[in-house]
């Protein structure tokens, strides 16, 4: 997985609970999608106030992102976080869906 930040372990990634999770420092950032017409739609991204501002949710949206084009599906960034990321990240234009 691609790193914002060298020190954060790497993404972890539970297909049955739709979730995509990172622990830091005792806190556990997620990112939260649904599939949806063949479709990863990310709904929530959550970062605790505790370890915010150190790339973690961009470190999250990497992540699904990159699953997302293994698997060869599109994304609706229903988060606002995603949408964001999205639209400053045009090398991930080809994913929107």
């Amino acid at each position: 997985m691609t790193r914002t930040d060298p020190a954060l372990p790497d993404v972890a990634h539970d297909p049955a609970a739709h979730r995509f999770s990172l622990a830091v420092d005792g806190h556990q950032a997620v990112l939260d999608y649904l599939l949806r017409d063949g479709a990863m739609a990310i709904t929530h991204t959550g970062v605790p106030e505790a370890i915010g501002g150190r790339g973690i949710a961009a470190q999250l949206t990497r992540a699904a992102l990159a699953h997302a084009r293994r698997a060869g599906i599109k994304v609706l960034p229903e988060c606002s976080y995603a949408a964001a990321f999205m639209q400053r990240h045009g090398e991930y234009a080809d994913l929107l869906g």
